[in-house]
């Protein structure tokens, strides 16, 4: 990385981000716009990018018609996530709430006292906690 960057967010070099596989990238890329408030900087039938609003990060929805979802909580022989977002919250039974509204899923299996497993749209785990 630079030693001093561009104020400029936009012409930096050294964007980063996470990539998710979904089956249809347009229902995946609204869910985390609205639980977020990221507006969605680009969308087309093969992906979409999110714009996390400072850094260099972003996060990409990618069209794969093949995608299966992950099981959760994992089991053996079954399709394992390969990762999950954290989002700290202040009011947890609130972002819960706005993120069943959604579409997100809160299964059964809640593995700590102050976090909520939760699985998006395409059934990827993301976790909220305070």
């Amino acid at each position: 990385m630079p030693e001093n960057p561009p104020a400029d967010r936009w012409a930096r070099h050294d964007w980063w981000g996470v990539v998710l596989d979904a089956p249809d990238v347009a229902v995946l890329a609204r869910f985390y716009s609205e639980l977020r408030g990221w507006p969605i900087g680009k969308q087309d039938a093969t992906g979409a990018a999110l714009d996390l609003g400072e850094g260099v990060a972003y996060l990409s929805i990618q069209h794969n018609p093949d995608y299966v979802r992950p099981t959760w909580p994992a089991a053996p022989g079954r399709p394992q996530m390969m990762l999950h977002l954290d989002f700290e919250v202040t009011d947890l039974e609130a972002a819960v709430a706005h993120a069943v509204g959604l579409g997100a899923e809160l299964p059964g299996h809640q593995p700590q006292e102050n976090v909520r497993v939760l699985l998006d749209p395409a059934g990827h785990p993301f976790c909220l906690y305070t």
